[in-house]
């Protein structure tokens, strides 16, 4: 009796220590954020006044970096970089911030599902909605247009 109960109070710090690292593993979000029923109806048809965010004219972006970097605030997650390494990171540690530099994420998502995801947030991450709370819908096109700027390989 005595074996067993020293047995159990080194293998349950052992187990708690385990979850715990594995809770706090780094990911990003895995289910689609994204609901299906929008995707395939508004989401994927919605398109930005001046056409398509990867072709945006320079004054555009330049527009996009300003509201990026200051009012829409994405800076302090996903960083003056994009890469997710922004000044309040560290505050989503299950879900970090969308390294925006990967442009196999770019090349996934077409711009009426990322505007989606600004506008809606992502449910379970740090994500919130920005539309028309802080951006409006034209300068949320804006930051998108600027966020595609980050994938600098050809598309």
């Amino acid at each position: 009796m005595v074996y067993r109960n020293r047995f159990g109070y080194l293998i349950l710090p052992a187990l708690m220590a385990v979850v715990t690292i594995a809770a706090c593993a780094r990911h990003q979000p895995t289910e689609d954020p994204v609901p299906s029923a929008r995707t395939t109806y508004e989401a994927l048809s919605d398109a930005a006044p001046f056409g398509d965010t990867r072709t945006a004219p320079p004054e555009i972006v330049a527009a996009g970096k300003v509201l990026y970097e200051g009012k829409g605030r994405c800076a302090l997650c996903h960083g003056i970089s994009g890469k997710g390494d922004g000044p309040a990171a560290h505050r989503h540690p299950l879900h970090p911030p969308r390294d925006f530099t990967n442009c196999a994420f770019h090349n996934e998502r077409k711009d009426g599902e990322l505007f989606w995801m600004m506008k809606n947030g992502i449910p379970g991450t740090g994500t919130q909605g920005l539309i028309p709370e802080v951006l409006s819908v034209e300068e949320g096109w804006k930051v998108l247009a600027y966020v595609r700027t980050f994938c600098t390989e050809p598309q």
